[in-house]
């Protein structure tokens, strides 16, 4: 039996590797020739230490001076003497460059494209086989005809061959003109990755979501994962957009809600005007009471203004959560438009 070891690097590169039962996880990241920093591989140097952030193992013998017990206690391990029982997911101190390991790149074609509303796309990829990432991360998609790139988070789960993705209509946006006017049915797309490291982590604790716009992908990826995966932990998603156009995924957050009993969502339309019976912006609609005295983690994924409201809303409140992840995101004509 394998089980899949993330290696999440300091550049936010993520690589997948195979780990067999009973395998060393360095001696799996030599076999996919990855060289995470080791010297001695006896358990006594320390240079291999890594922090596994979710997943279990056993570790073999090492001495002290490699690794102290409050750092063993609190997850650190010495990736020569550490055997997975499970999938997991190791943070590496150290670059992918450093650890001499490529960005993968691999290739779908394009299986359906929707115009879920005048102002996004969805789209999905089929690709020779199911792809391993963490829930919520996400990829560079070349843009047919040119060498650019657009970064796009996986709205499927993991461990799929179909991978979807949900996007920004962006008038004059290279990639939205392509969906809007060019795309077809079964045309090949190349994407790199996985990156980011705005991941589910493990589910130890009530979970909040905040998405605004097209940032309930990552949440989609999330969602559809633990619906596989069951937490008896509540989880909750506030879903805010600017019109009521906006608005999508509906039915599929509906379909979640009802076969998920411990999660349950709410939207909310920034325009006062569009009748939606929750105006204004999600945290005009979160209680106190949400973020459980701190006792959450706090996922945010929407605009840079987004961001920083909730950021705002809970110093606010004088409450700081256990763990505050987020993802910010603009269009290139945006951040070009900034410049």
């Amino acid at each position: 039996m394998a089980y899949n070891i993330a290696l999440q690097f300091e550049d936010g590169v993520t690589r997948m590797i195979p780990c067999d039962a009973g395998e060393l996880v360095a001696d799996a990241a030599y076999r996919a020739k990855i060289n995470i920093p080791l010297d001695c591989r006896d358990g006594a140097c320390g240079t291999c230490k890594c922090h596994c952030e979710s997943g279990k193992y056993t570790m073999g013998v090492y001495i002290e001076d490699a690794l102290a017990e409050d750092e063993a206690a609190n997850g650190y391990v010495l990736t020569c003497q550490m055997k997975p029982t499970s999938d997991c997911v190791i943070k590496v101190p150290a670059s992918s460059a450093a650890c001499k390991t490529e960005v993968s790149t691999f290739g779908g074609r394009l299986s359906t494209i929707s115009r879920d509303s005048a102002t996004t796309v969805s789209f999905s990829l089929q690709s020779d086989q199911p792809l391993a990432f963490l829930p919520g991360q996400y990829v560079n998609v070349q843009v047919p005809g040119s060498k650019e790139t657009r970064s796009y988070s996986f709205s499927s789960p993991p461990n799929r061959s179909e991978l979807s993705f949900l996007i920004r209509d962006v008038p004059d946006g290279l990639m939205s003109t392509y969906m809007r006017s060019k795309a077809n049915t079964d045309d090949f797309m190349t994407f790199s990755g996985p990156y980011g490291s705005f991941y589910l982590r493990p589910t130890i604790r009530p979970i909040l979501m905040l998405a605004g716009g097209t940032g309930l992908a990552p949440f989609l990826s999330m969602l559809q994962w633990l619906k596989d995966n069951p937490t008896d932990q509540p989880i909750k998603l506030a879903y805010g957009v600017n019109t009521n156009e906006d608005l999508v995924e509906i039915d599929k957050l509906a379909e979640l809600k009802s076969t998920m009993s411990n999660f349950d969502f709410f939207t909310c339309v920034v325009d006062a005007k569009s009748g939606h019976w929750r105006c204004g912006y999600v945290t005009d609609h979160l209680l106190a009471d949400d973020l459980r005295n701190g006792d959450v983690d706090v996922y945010v994924c929407g605009p840079p203004p987004m961001v920083e409201g909730v950021r705002k809303w809970m110093a606010g409140l004088g409450v700081k959560p256990k763990n505050f992840l987020f993802e910010k995101f603009s269009s290139t004509n945006e951040l070009a438009a900034a410049a």
